[in-house]
């Protein structure tokens, strides 16, 4: 995380000049250099990093190489600082990786592109401060205690939810009646082929067809019975 870069901004052209020494504490001023034979021209971002405070604006060329950066620790500072005849044009104080210093001038050939930088490390800044003073604030409040007081308990319901009786499909169930009284149920007679005929109340103890078979006579057994009761073999024909 130490290595992570976040861009705030990025601007295609960029003009560098060398600077005269400043002549009094009135401060720079544009008109002083040659502004129609920039000593340099390449691109310029403004970074910052997870674990530092500061941002850095960097001169790049073309090809994305290091010409020379300005670490910001502070805005309005000494290390970036508008000249007073122009809103185009800034002082940036460079560093280089052993720690020496220099003052060169950037300037912009659109006005927005110098107002986009000035508001971009003030946002940084003022975002920095914001987040001090959140942080200070957190740290004066109380800690908030949770834990249970001494005797204090709480009750938990758990699965007392009435059901409700869900209604029958078809609406409600269609009950059986019960006969009126008095009234009697019909019994059917027996068919005549019946082998036990189902006597009813008011039917007599022997029909007609029983007396007519109680008269007859017992037919004589076949011949062909009485053979074989005899014991003959043979087949009978």
């Amino acid at each position: 995380m130490a290595d992570y870069e976040r861009v705030l901004l990025v601007k295609n052209e960029v003009f560098v000049y060398r600077i005269p020494p400043r002549q009094s504490n009135r401060g720079y001023r544009a008109a002083d250099w040659s502004l129609q034979n920039p000593d340099w021209t390449g691109r310029m971002r403004v970074t910052t990093k997870a674990d530092d405070n500061n941002c850095y604006i960097k001169l790049e060329d073309k090809a994305g190489e290091l010409f020379a950066q300005c670490p910001v620790e502070s805005y309005p500072g000494v290390a970036v600082e508008p000249v007073t005849d122009s809103s185009r044009y800034f002082v940036v104080r460079i560093q280089d990786g052993s720690g020496r210093n220099a003052f060169i001038g950037i300037g912009f050939a659109d006005r927005s592109d110098s107002f986009d930088l000035n508001v971009t490390i003030q946002d940084h800044f003022k975002g920095l401060q914001s987040l001090t003073e959140l942080e200070k604030d957190m740290k004066n409040q109380p800690a908030l205690d949770l834990a249970f007081k001494e005797g204090q308990t709480i009750s938990i319901n758990i699965g007392n939810k009435t059901k409700t009786p869900r209604p029958k499909p078809g609406g409600g169930s269609i009950g059986i009646l019960p006969p009126p009284p008095g009234s009697k149920i019909p019994t059917l007679a027996p068919p005549p082929s019946s082998g036990n005929p189902i006597r009813g109340r008011n039917s007599p103890s022997s029909s007609p067809a029983h007396v007519a078979s109680a008269n007859v006579p017992a037919q004589p057994a076949s011949n062909a019975n009485s053979l074989l009761d005899l014991g003959f073999g043979g087949e009978l024909m």
